[in-house]
């Protein structure tokens, strides 16, 4: 398939995680960066002006020692950014969390592979994604 968007970061400091789904992005992104660490989140996306970035719940970041979290600290810099968060949590109230923070949408990590790419398409069309495989908490 040919590449329909330009950028997309993925940031999750799970290596096999990350690799496991430059695959599956690079079928549509001409550019998939992977990052592992705050600092070289933000300079990619200083650098790069990414469509998306996609980020782990749980990626370490300077908030978190204050009780914040990557979603919260990437919203507040005002990039305007596409930002879908991966979890390993499948509970609707830590998706609705990670939305009112400023995620656009919200996969949980065990069925990413299937339900990713759908999750960009909603998002870069404006909508919010939410997955569909959320348990009621």
């Amino acid at each position: 398939m040919v590449a329909d968007w330009g950028t997309v970061l993925l940031a999750d400091s799970h290596s096999p995680m990350l690799e496991s789904l430059r695959t599956l992005l690079e079928q549509r992104f001409k550019v998939v960066v992977m990052v592992a660490d705050e600092s070289s989140l933000f300079r990619a996306i200083e650098k790069l002006q990414p469509e998306c970035v996609i980020v782990d719940l749980s990626f370490p970041c300077a908030a978190n020692q204050q009780g914040g979290n990557i979603v919260s600290v990437l919203h507040a810099r005002g990039d305007n950014l596409k930002l879908i968060v991966l979890s390993v949590h499948d509970e609707q109230s830590v998706a609705q969390r990670a939305l009112e923070l400023g995620a656009n949408g919200f996969v949980v990590k065990a069925w990413a592979v299937t339900e990713l790419l759908a999750a960009i398409d909603a998002v870069l069309l404006g909508n919010h994604y939410m997955s569909p495989h959320l348990c009621l908490s």
